[in-house]
């Protein structure tokens, strides 16, 4: 399969990039959410939604987040960086969480893992692995884009 502007880049994890491809994204909480936590990352994470990233479905859990987004064209005439938009999300709502919870440090890991999502069977499985999680009753929080 052949990728438009393909590019890779390394953190501690490999991360493809390519225009018009949707993307799997997923983190590990440090530790586990409680549910106004959780509803402040969720807020967070659709904030950007419809002007930096098209959120297709996120599931934010005790211990772990997922979500499908895919990057629309920047100001550049490129997309604009996922990991820049996650992080960014990320950032602001461990903000908000250490200043009432008294922390050293935001309760997620640095670093997200991230994929192309190949092709339209993987794409309905990752999106039916999210949905379920989102709908398990462990407090989990699902928002799905209308349409």
């Amino acid at each position: 399969m052949r990728f438009r502007n393909f590019s890779i880049w390394r953190g501690r994890l490999p991360h493809w990039r390519a225009d018009d491809v949707r993307y799997y994204v997923t983190f590990r909480h440090r530790r586990e959410l409680g549910p106004d936590e959780r509803r402040a990352l969720l807020a967070q994470l659709i904030r950007p939604h419809g002007s930096r990233w098209e959120v297709g479905i996120v599931a934010v859990g005790a211990d772990r987040t997922e979500l499908i987004v895919q990057m629309p064209e920047g100001t550049a005439g490129r997309p604009t960086e996922l990991s820049d938009v996650v992080e960014k999300a990320k950032g602001r709502a461990g903000k908000a969480i250490v200043k009432v919870s008294g922390e050293r440090f935001p309760p997620f890991y640095q670093e997200s893992y991230d994929r192309i999502i190949r092709d339209e069977a993987e794409l309905a499985e990752r999106w039916q692995a999210i949905f379920d999680l989102g709908t398990d009753d462990d407090g989990t929080y699902l928002w799905l884009a209308e349409g």
